[in-house]
């Protein structure tokens, strides 16, 4: 008689490392549909060039990113909802990584394949628990990540920067060589604020306003610095944090950081009637140099007038940074 043995769907609880990473991608986009194809359509995604300030700013039409861009984050609606990030929420077919932050408070952390990517490779990794999101205490958890996932650039979108979940703690990651800002860099203006042992601060000049530049080879280091940062930085009456975005890569055993300081959550393009409107809602990746329009009116409409105006709304501008460099560098020397 023959035997005949049942295949069975293995759950991925194994921790996070580059092979088991790899895995997941593969068996995710083989066993979930709607991931499938939306990572598919990524080769279909229409994309330009528009150069501002000396930046090159890619705009990609990418529908799928409509959940994001058009998110309702008023607390009425984060309270009349499920959080998407919870594990009892989640779809069953999604499947996650564990990593655990050694250092601090060892908080756990679920690695997952983002459903509605822009990156060919595109992960959110939420915090098990459900806590708001609030990046002091765990920028420590952003470099270790950063380290961890040596091919990935991690960002931070704060609570009122682009999160499409404010109430769930989460990073996201996207494959490095993606993002215009890691080769841009290097060509931008920057002044110096701080330089220490092993770690330089500079204040950008030109292409993007309102960005602060970290490069260390100190974890130590980079959290003093991060939390002299912090401290100096404006919380909005009734808000739980200072508004802004935040990318950090390791490459060479040196992690870069850049800190987007925000004076606006969505610009007023979003919120304009007729031909004035674009439904865009800068993130990290916007201000990285990827700017997703869900809506192809936008796509095709948007200007480099247009990127500018969204740009100098929602961050700071070069002067207002200038006067927060000078005022980092009182307390960091």
């Amino acid at each position: 008689m023959l035997s005949i043995k049942k295949t069975v769907n293995k759950p991925m609880s194994e921790l996070l490392n580059s092979q088991n990473l790899i895995d997941l991608f593969r068996e995710q986009l083989s066993t979930w549909e709607q991931a499938r194809e939306n990572y598919e359509a990524l080769n279909r995604v229409k994309t330009k060039e528009i150069v501002v300030n000396g930046f090159p700013f890619k705009v990609q039409f990418n529908p799928a990113r409509i959940v994001s861009s058009a998110a309702k984050v008023d607390v009425k609606s984060i309270q009349e909802r499920k959080c998407f990030l919870c594990k009892e929420n989640r779809p069953v077919v999604q499947r996650g990584l564990d990593y655990i932050n050694t250092s601090d408070n060892a908080d756990h952390y679920t690695v997952l394949i983002n459903p509605f990517p822009i990156f060919p490779k595109h992960l959110t990794i939420p915090l098990l628990k459900h806590q708001d999101q609030l990046i002091y205490g765990r920028f420590d958890a952003m470099l270790n990540i950063a380290k961890e996932l040596s091919q990935y650039t991690l960002f931070y979108n704060g609570p009122k920067c682009g999160a499409s979940a404010p109430d769930h703690f989460h990073f996201q990651a996207g494959n490095k060589g993606f993002l215009p800002i890691e080769d841009e860099l290097d060509k931008l203006s920057k002044s110096l604020i701080y330089k220490g042992d092993n770690t330089e601060l500079f204040e950008l000049t030109s292409g993007i306003n309102g960005a602060l530049l970290m490069r260390s080879n100190s974890k130590e280091e980079s959290l003093i610095v991060f939390n002299k940062i912090y401290s100096t930085l404006y919380v909005k009456q009734g808000d739980s944090e200072p508004m802004l975005n935040i990318l950090c890569w390791m490459s060479e055993g040196v992690w870069t950081t850049v800190f987007f300081i925000r004076s606006k959550h969505r610009p007023s393009h979003y919120f304009a009637e007729g031909d004035s409107n674009i439904l865009l809602s800068p993130a990290s990746v916007d201000l990285g140099g990827v700017f997703i329009t869900p809506l192809e009116k936008d796509f095709d409409k948007i200007s480099a007038i247009d990127i500018k105006e969204i740009l100098e709304e929602v961050c700071i501008s070069f002067e207002e940074l200038h006067l927060l460099a000078s005022k980092i560098k009182t307390i960091l020397y």
